[in-house]
């Protein structure tokens, strides 16, 4: 019942204008803001920490009504690819091409900000594109998330050996492959490391697969514009990381940041970027 339901929303998402699908979103942000108070104790501390330490306005209901706009972007961006390639305004793409013509492959970074579904796709339209993601312990859901998520050029991968051996094989073909760096890897696969202030526990992976061949790490954005009116995506290119696994996650995070500010308010900041996975150590205490 709950995928049918879901691809029944899907479905509807897909024939709505982009407009009415973020005012959807917008208001799914305030529902779930106002109606649970554990995305609360999550969204404003975290969002109201990074926007004061840096002296920033503080737009705590621009944020929450943002951060169901995330949300449905990413769901109509999985049925209107086109579409959304047609709303994207692409900078600095110079950096993506001479990144690739050095024949390493490219290692793609893309937090979860605005519509960051959409860098993936675009990137498809030039050359092949794997994808690493955490599959859902619902078999149900991973079925329909992978279906809204295919796309020509695209090849996901999941988040175990396997799947980085995979990634691992695409960069030797000089393809690029894609990783959500602000997503807390599983216990015994990050360290922990500041993220704006605080010890989060971060995958060194984009090092580890970048260094083995001194291929380029690119970090992508796709800030939301006006309403219904798309995205502008940006790419920043970035100096190698340490071979040294915690500075390498050290570096990643302020790289994060960087990206983080660029959109504060469209950063998904429900999400317990400080959690502590089963397995891991304990965090450094706070001095």
């Amino acid at each position: 019942m709950r995928k049918t339901l879901l691809k029944i929303g899907l479905n509807t998402i897909a024939v709505l204008p982009l407009a009415a699908v973020q005012a959807l979103g917008a208001l799914l942000g305030l529902l779930a803001y106002i109606g649970s108070s554990q995305y609360r104790s999550l969204f404003r501390p975290q969002y109201e920490a990074v926007v004061n330490a840096h002296s920033l306005p503080f737009q705590l209901w621009k944020a929450v009504r943002a951060s169901g706009m995330l949300f449905t972007d990413s769901l109509w961006i999985w049925r209107n690819p086109q579409k959304a390639l047609q709303l994207v305004e692409v900078q600095n793409w110079d950096v993506v091409e001479e990144a690739i013509q050095e024949g390493h492959g490219l290692v793609m970074l893309t937090p979860h900000l605005g519509g960051f579904e959409i860098i993936p796709r675009v990137l498809a339209q030039h050359f092949p594109a794997t994808i690493l993601y955490r599959p859902s312990r619902q078999e149900w859901l991973n079925e329909v998330v992978e279906e809204g998520r295919a796309y020509p050029n695209m090849h996901f991968v999941p988040t175990n050996l396997n799947g980085v051996r995979q990634m691992t094989r695409a960069l030797t073909r000089g393809e690029a492959i894609g990783i959500l760096p602000d997503q807390v890897p599983s216990g015994g696969e990050g360290v922990w490391v500041p993220f704006f202030g605080r010890p989060a526990y971060t995958t060194p992976l984009p090092a580890r697969l970048a260094n083995r061949n001194s291929t380029p790490l690119v970090m992508f954005t796709a800030k939301r514009k006006a309403l219904g009116q798309g995205w502008v995506m940006q790419a920043t290119r970035l100096a190698p990381l340490s071979d040294d696994p915690t500075l390498a996650a050290a570096q990643l995070n302020v790289t994060i940041e960087n990206a983080v500010l660029v959109a504060p308010e469209q950063f998904i900041w429900s999400y317990n970027r400080y959690k502590h996975p089963a397995g891991a150590e304990l965090p450094p205490s706070i001095q």
